[in-house]
Order: C-alpha cells, then structure tokens, then sequence
C-alpha cells in the first residue's frame, strides 16, 4: 500500500519515511515509531493497517544518523545488530528527527485535523517523549523500555496518552512498572493497561511472545484513544445496518462483499462455518449462507453496543428448518420444524469497512428444538431461551434441580 519520502531535518539533512493513506484520500496523521528493527515489515504493516482505518500515516526511519534503511529480522544476528543500533542512539535527536517527521506530516496534503503517534519498544519510549516535548494531538506507547529514566517528563505530557504494559516485561519489571503507574495516575491525560502473562513484544506476530488476545484488546484500545481524539467517526451503527440488509434483506452477495475489507473473515463460533479471506468467504456467502436462509427467516433484535471499532449486537433468529441450513444446522436433514434462538453478534471494522464477525449460539437449543436432541435429563432448554430474552418475568431456574432446596432460607 504504501512507499517512501524523503523528509528535512532540523538540522538540514534528508532522511526516509514509510507513507501509507486512506483509500479515502485523506485523513488525521499519525507517526508511527520504530522498534529497535527499523522500518522492517511489521513496522510496514501496522502503517498500513492504520491506513486503512482512515489514518495517513509516516514511519520515521530513526536510524538513518547511524545507517540509513536499517530492516531487520527477529533472529538472533539480527537482534544483536538491532541492540547496537539501541545503544548507540542519540534520544535527543531522534525526537528531533520525529518533529520534523511531524511538520512534513501536516504539510502533506491528504493529511487533514489532528496528528498522534504510536510507538512499539524503543519506539514506545519516544512516544512518551514525543508527548512531552512536541506538540502532538495524542499519542500511544507499546511496552516502552527504559521509561523511567524519563519519568520526571510524564507531568509534562499534555496530549490523551494510552500507555501498555506487558505483565512478565523482564525490560520493565514489576516495580519499575508500579512506579511509572503512580506518576501516570498523577496525569489526567494518560490512561495505562497491564497485560497479565505477557512478555514484550506480545503484539508482534512474528516474535516469540506473541499473545492474540492481548494485541486485539491492546489494538481496539488504542482505535479508540484515536477515534476519540483524532477522528475519523464511522457511522458503525448504518454500516452494520447495511451490511445485514444485503445479507438477509436482498440478499445479494454482490453488494454484502464491498461492504468488508479485502480480506475479512467470519467465523460461526458453535459450528466454526464461515471463511477467512475474500474469495473463501464469499464462496462460503453465495452457496452456504446468504441464498440457504429458510425464506421466513427473521431477527428480532433485543440490543446493540456500538464501540469505537465494533458492534455487539444481541438478537432473537427465527427461522423454519425447511432445508439443509448449512452455516446453522450443517449435515442435518430438514426437519420442518420452527425454532427461535438468541445470539449475540460481535463485529470488528476497520475503518468503515467490516473486518470480522464472531457469532455465538446456544446451538442445544436449536436442536431440542428441531427434535434431534432428547433435552431429558440434560441442562438444555429449547425455544424458552429465546422467549425468556424477550420477557424476563418467565420462570428462572427451572433446570435446577437444588433451587428448591434454599426456599425460605436466610439470604
């Protein structure tokens, strides 16, 4: 997606930087700050992902005073050469060098409103900098190592800065942590987050360390820090609204698919149907989902949570097993039967385009109510659950056998 730029320094030289824009066009800035590895592919990447949130985005080439277009690996020649580059860094002109990486972000122009900064390991501790010194909208730092020999610069920070910690850091151990938390809790402005279990890097998905629950938690925190306070604000809500109609309304596959990103994914949880990628997906839409829907297929929506980067949507699936229902019910002859059950629909965008869905179901309860599975003797309801959704006042704990037993007891 994106290529190179030369930018002016402070000081009258010239060095490289990664650019990578909207498909919009334009958007709020973002300077995004190396690890000890150069503008290597993860570096890459992450700009380019950020673009396609909505955001242009520059990645300094912080090395360049040392050795011009440093990429580096992960192995272990690599990550020794990397660490000499570290030690060897002036910190002083690094910020300076992300200033003027600054002024050429505001002067390009698709870049349009505010302007942050993200940065991961060393690029972390120069976010934290940068927040001090320069003059940013927000800013957002990686498991920054050697904070606290900067902690007298945290009540400098003036801009809304997320800070995230990695809870087995052996760079930033527990009480060096504990302390860069108390100065933090005296900056209204910053907001940090510890991920227990955690070592560094744990967002880098090709070191050792990765964690995916923790990057995707970290990674929805941080689009929100952004949204908030950089824009650009999606209508998630009719994105979404869209999205279903071509589903279950037109049900035309066509229009359901320029509704996502490139490569989106979606993933049934109980019977794990879906497809990852365009192509899979939308063979997965055309011939085993969109067109297999019984024709009196209903939803009755019951409540919907919009974030910052995805919906949660809670509704009601009605619906006739008159066919093979291959994404619901896979393999099952139909039965003819009615049933209604609830699910719950968690939708991740990027930018203004859907990135994946994950949606559950109590799939028991479809099939007691199709008559395929004996509920006798099993913690199983059938149709219940769905209208218990809708009306709380029906009776709770009827598949507890012991819920007798504490009536009239002291509570």
């Amino acid at each position: 997606m994106g290529s190179y730029i030369d930018i002016d320094s402070h000081d009258g030289k010239r060095f490289r930087a990664y650019q990578a824009a909207p498909a919009q066009g334009s958007g709020p800035g973002i300077v995004l700050l190396q690890e000890i590895f150069g503008i290597n592919g993860y570096m890459r990447a992450m700009a380019d992902r950020f673009a396609e949130e909505g955001y242009v985005v520059l990645v300094p080439d912080l090395f360049w005073r040392l050795k011009p277009g440093v990429e580096l690996g992960y192995g272990e020649a690599d990550f020794k050469e990397a660490l000499g580059y570290n030690e060897r860094l002036d910190l002083d002109a690094a910020v300076g060098d992300i200033g003027s990486t600054l002024k050429a972000l505001r002067a390009l122009p698709m870049q349009a409103g505010k302007v942050g900064a993200i940065g991961y390991c060393l690029g972390g501790k120069l976010a934290m900098l940068a927040s001090a010194r320069l003059d940013l909208d927000c800013a957002v730092s990686y498991y920054g190592v050697g904070l606290d020999a900067y902690i007298d610069e945290v009540p400098l920070i003036r801009c809304p800065m997320l800070f995230h910690f990695a809870g087995e850091d052996a760079f930033c151990p527990a009480d060096t942590r504990e302390r860069l938390l108390a100065a933090f809790a005296q900056n209204k402005q910053i907001e940090a987050h510890v991920y227990p279990g955690c070592d560094h890097a744990f967002a880098t998905p090709e070191r050792s360390h990765f964690d995916k629950p923790a990057t995707t938690m970290a990674y929805s925190r941080t689009v929100a820090l952004l949204r908030g306070t950089l824009g650009p604000i999606h209508d998630l809500n009719a994105l979404w609204e869209r999205h279903c109609y071509y589903e279950f309304g037109t049900r035309d596959v066509d229009a359901v698919m320029p509704t996502m990103v490139a490569q989106p994914y979606v993933n049934h949880v109980p019977t794990m149907t879906g497809g990852v990628g365009h192509d899979e997906l939308k063979r997965f839409y055309r011939y085993h989902f969109v067109n297999s829907n019984p024709d009196d297929t209903r939803l009755i929506p019951i409540s919907r949570t919009i974030g910052a980067d995805r919906i949660v949507d809670e509704f009601v699936f009605c619906a006739t097993h008159d066919r093979e229902i291959d994404w619901l019910l896979p393999g099952l002859t139909p039965t003819g039967k009615y049933f209604e059950v609830p699910m719950l629909a968690v939708v991740c965008f990027r930018g203004d385009k859907l990135y994946n869905e994950h949606i559950y179901w109590d799939q028991a309860s479809v099939l007691v109510q199709i008559g395929v599975l004996d509920p006798t003797g099993l913690p199983v309801a059938g149709i219940q659950t769905a209208k218990k959704m809708i009306d709380e006042t029906l009776p709770t704990n009827t598949l507890m056998r012991n819920w007798a037993s504490s009536e009239g007891k002291p509570i």
